[in-house]
């Protein structure tokens, strides 16, 4: 069993278009971990951008991300979008439930603040 470090952040988003992303999870350590290994279960895509998760962690739960932070999340998405295949405007059936049904975003984004060390 591995320990999860003590600085683990993670941030779940959900974006549902033509909305603004919402923050639905967010935990550090141990919680933090969990949200990772939750995503990874259900097969969700993790970003892994320290400094963003660091700026998410500060938006409550259940809030819209800042406009400040609109350009920074939209270059995920629209990474995870060409991942997976989708084209803007197209729609993709939702991903499992997460929590409380909602602590991903629909296309699959995670945003985690690990160590990129390997």
């Amino acid at each position: 069993m591995s320990t999860a470090p003590k600085n683990q952040l993670a941030v779940a988003l959900q974006y549902e278009a033509p909305g603004t992303p919402r923050v639905v999870a967010k935990g550090k350590g141990e919680v933090g971990q969990k949200i990772i290994d939750t995503a990874r279960e259900h097969g969700v895509p993790i970003e892994e951008n320290a400094s963003l998760a660091g700026a998410l962690s500060e938006v409550e739960i259940g809030n819209e991300i800042p406009v400040e932070l609109y350009k920074a999340v939209a270059e995920v998405l629209i990474f995870l979008m060409r991942m997976s295949g989708v084209r803007p405007g197209q729609k993709q059936a939702a991903k499992p439930a997460v929590g409380q049904g909602q602590a991903q975003v629909r296309m699959g984004t995670q945003v985690a603040g690990q160590p990129r060390g390997r």
